[in-house]
C-alpha cells in the first residue's frame, strides 16, 4: 500500500479483511490465524484500521503459502 500510495497517511479507514488459511482436515482455529493481522492494521493505524474480518480455510493455496490476506481499505 504504502509503495501505491506514496505514503500510508493516505488511508483514511480499513474497510475489510478477508483471510485464508492453508489447514489440514479438523482444524477450526483459522479466526485466530486471522487475528494477528487485524491486530497489526489496528496498531498501525489505531481506530481507523478496525475493519470486518472473514478467516476461510482453505486446503491448498498457491505456491503453498500458509496464509493469504487481501485487505480493502478506503483512501483519501
Amino acid at each position: 500500500m504504502k509503495q501505491y500510495l506514496g505514503n500510508l497517511d493516505e488511508i483514511k479507514q480499513g474497510v475489510k479483511v478477508l483471510g485464508f488459511v492453508n489447514s489440514a482436515d479438523g482444524f477450526v482455529l483459522q479466526p485466530a490465524v486471522i487475528n494477528g493481522g487485524s491486530k497489526l492494521l489496528v496498531e498501525v493505524f489505531g481506530e481507523e484500521g478496525r475493519h470486518s474480518r472473514s478467516a476461510i480455510s482453505s486446503n491448498e493455496l498457491p505456491f503453498n503459502t500458509p496464509v493469504e490476506i487481501e485487505l480493502i481499505v478506503e483512501i483519501k
